[in-house]
Parts: structure tokens; C-alpha cells; sequence
């Protein structure tokens, strides 16, 4: 009879000195940045992945350099509704960064928006806003490394980044039509048969041997 396959987290216990504060919060912030969740004070888990291994083990190796104690377990939850519970956790974590993407996406279509209604076309401003959109784009690619179970909020930040894009690209192609169009677009050169019709026709020569005209 096949069973179905469980998920196998990391579980990592620690316990750090008091002094300095500066290390505890320099171990949570490592911990955090990797997308693990908190299951309790100094209690963490991550999936397991050979990669995670070895973040918890660099973690963990700190943590006993500075005087601390640290043990990593890998550990199945007891039941499905366990496993749920956490997967929510990390879920949720990720929705919350999600959100805070989107408000910056936000803010991204309200600069343009802003430039459009001001009438202010320049190259300028297509390049800070191309600048701008590299790092949403930058952001939202750290977010999904991190969105281990698919967090509901993906979809809605993956289509507001699309916007994002579409919205730059109308606002560009805006400004290159205006500076096409500029009055300080240089002059169009003359077809060959105008250049033609107004060369001034070469003088004739005149045959060495021909006679003298008689007065």
C-alpha cells in the first residue's frame, strides 16, 4: 500500500548568549532571510534541501563560536493537519512580503501616472523608471526563491508586476514618438532627383582647332 510522501523539515533549536543583543538579532535576521519560520522562540524549521543544510549548519557552527548552543533535527509532522499548520506559516510569511511588493507597485504606476497627467515626456524619466522596474523585478524574483508552498498573494504580484511593465513600455514609446516629432529633429535630406534638378548645368568646352568669330 503506498503511502503519501510527507514533508521533511529542518527543525533548528538554539540558544544564544544575552550580551551583545546585536548577535541575537544578527542570528534571527540570517535565519529569517533564508524563509524559515518561527515555531517558537529560537525554535525554527525550513524544508529540507541539502542547500538549507548547510545555511543551518553554518548557523549553527556561529552559534558556538560565540558561546551559544544550537542542535538541527530533521523532523516529519505527526499528521496532515500538523503539516498544514505549518505550511501555513510560511504561507503566511510570504504573503506578507507579497503585500508590501504590491504597495511598492503601486507606488511605481502612481509615478508615471503622474508624469502622464503633468504632460512631462522624457528620456529621463524612462531611464529612472527602467531603473525603478529592475528592482521590483529583482525583489519579487528573492520573493518567490523564498515561497517554498506558494503563497496565495504570488499570482496577484507576478500580474501587478506585468502591469508594471506594460505601463512603462506605453509611457517609452510615448516619449520616442514626441522626440520623432521634436522641432529639433534634424532636416530630411533631399531625394537624389531634387539634388539633381538643382545642380547648375556644367559649362561647355570649346573645341581646341574651332575658328575665331569675326568681329
Amino acid at each position: 500500500m503506498n503511502q503519501e510522501k510527507k514533508t521533511s523539515w529542518l527543525l533548528l533549536t538554539y540558544k544564544v548568549p544575552a550580551d551583545p543583543s546585536k548577535f541575537r538579532v544578527a542570528i534571527w535576521r540570517r535565519i529569517r532571510s533564508l524563509g524559515a519560520v518561527y515555531l517558537q522562540n529560537s525554535i525554527c524549521v525550513l524544508p529540507t534541501t541539502t542547500e538549507h543544510q548547510r545555511q543551518f549548519r553554518m548557523i549553527q557552527a556561529d552559534i558556538d563560536r560565540a558561546g551559544g548552543e544550537a542542535v538541527i533535527f530533521e523532523t516529519l509532522a505527526l499528521d496532515a493537519k500538523q503539516e498544514e499548520r505549518v505550511v501555513a506559516y510560511f504561507k503566511h510569511d510570504r504573503d506578507q512580503d507579497y503585500e508590501e511588493f504590491l504597495d511598492k507597485c503601486g507606488d511605481y504606476k502612481k509615478e508615471i501616472e503622474k508624469e502622464v497627467k503633468a504632460d512631462h515626456y522624457t528620456f529621463a524619466e524612462v531611464k529612472e523608471n527602467d531603473e525603478d522596474l529592475k528592482k521590483l523585478k529583482n525583489w519579487l524574483e528573492r520573493i518567490k526563491v523564498l515561497d517554498f508552498y506558494g503563497a496565495p498573494a504570488r499570482a496577484t504580484a507576478e500580474q501587478r508586476l506585468a502591469e508594471c511593465e506594460e505601463l512603462l513600455e506605453a509611457y517609452a514609446n510615448e516619449v520616442f514618438e514626441r522626440e520623432q516629432n521634436a522641432k529639433g529633429e534634424p532636416l530630411e535630406k533631399p531625394s537624389p532627383a531634387k539634388r539633381t534638378a538643382t545642380k547648375r548645368p556644367a559649362a561647355k568646352k570649346k573645341p581646341a582647332n574651332e575658328p575665331k568669330k569675326g568681329r
